[in-house]
């Protein structure tokens, strides 16, 4: 207008596209596309990135020198396990154990303490020979290495033994005192009779006939349970005598077999006044010499008898002669 002459000029900077300097919504988000297309490019770098830190170290590795005598002591290492493993394998444990074992108690014996002598007392049923190995007295053995808690417990795993005691005499003398069970009756169990102590307790099987004249019990649980019942027996010497064996039936109540065969029935409850029913009419009727095979006492008011074959026949033939003959005009 004034005579010179403008050049129309971009109202933005250079490089700057118009869209951006009027604020158009495109305008940020165009950024954000851009980075979203250069992540994959990062991410596809990444294993690149760890192929070369694995090579890296790897070849570091393999310029590392290994200590000295490593070789040697991966070589020794290999041949104890070897060896290990054969003595395992072989079952030779106990025997290297009990070498070491000797070897330690030589030098203690060698020094002064040695098992000289034993003081044994309150062995009846076991022999000398069974009491020393269990307490691990042997001619090598020493009092110093002695474990008498040890030997305690194994003395006391004898069935004979109820309790023990191990003391140590410095310089050269072991003391033991034993206190061993007393027999109290057979007990048969599936088919094998063994001889029992008051609790129950298995001693030992019946193999010496000095225990043949121990009262008998038969049955499972009747050990356990023994040692009630035969006190009630007790109680009643005219009928204990005639006892053959005492069996107890579904781990609930007794029946008595008696020496001649009579089987008595006793009840579950109230045993000592069934036996004393028993014992009174053996006493005033002499029940128990009478032609019978059972005698029934489980019931508390009455007394069930069963008649032998033999008897019951006779008795049969007895009340028909009893019987009145009948007349001819009789219809």
């Amino acid at each position: 207008m004034d005579g010179r002459a403008h050049v129309a000029g971009p109202l933005t900077r250079s490089g700057q596209h118009p869209a951006e300097s009027a604020g158009a919504p495109g305008a940020a988000a165009r950024p954000r596309r851009e980075k979203a297309r250069k992540s994959p490019r990062r991410l596809a770098k990444t294993p690149s990135r760890i192929s070369w830190i694995v090579r890296r170290w790897t070849g570091r590795i393999a310029y590392l020198t290994p200590p000295r005598f490593v070789g040697i002591g991966g070589s020794a290492l290999l041949i104890l396990l070897s060896i290990g493993y054969g003595v395992v394998k072989g079952d030779h444990v106990q025997m290297i154990v009990g070498a070491l074992k000797d070897a330690r108690d030589g030098v203690a014996n060698a020094v002064g303490f040695p098992i000289a002598a034993v003081s044994l007392s309150g062995e009846n049923h076991v022999t000398r020979a069974e009491i020393f190995a269990a307490a691990g007295v042997t001619e090598r053995a020493s009092l110093l290495f002695l474990d008498v808690e040890a030997a305690r417990t194994r003395l006391k795993a004898i069935p004979w033994i109820a309790d023990a005691t191990v003391r140590k005499l410095y310089p050269d003398r072991l003391q033991i005192t034993l206190t061993e069970r007393e027999p109290f009756a057979l007990w048969q169990i599936d088919g094998k009779v063994s001889v029992i102590a008051a609790e129950g307790t298995v001693i030992a099987p019946l193999a010496d006939r000095r225990y043949a004249g121990l009262p008998f019990v038969v049955g499972r649980g009747a050990g356990p349970k023994a040692k009630e019942f035969l006190a009630l027996l007790e109680r009643q010497p005219a009928i204990r005598d005639q006892v053959r064996a005492s069996i107890l039936i579904a781990d609930r109540r007794w029946n008595l077999r008696l020496k001649n065969g009579i089987d008595v029935r006793l009840p579950e409850t109230d045993v000592a006044r069934a036996l004393d029913t028993l014992a009174a009419l053996d006493r005033d009727k002499r029940l128990l010499t009478r032609d019978v095979t059972v005698i029934d006492l489980r019931l508390p008011d009455r007394v069930t008898v069963r008649l032998s074959d033999d008897a019951a026949q006779a008795r049969d033939g007895a009340l028909s002669d009893k019987k009145p003959k009948r007349k001819g005009g009789d219809a």
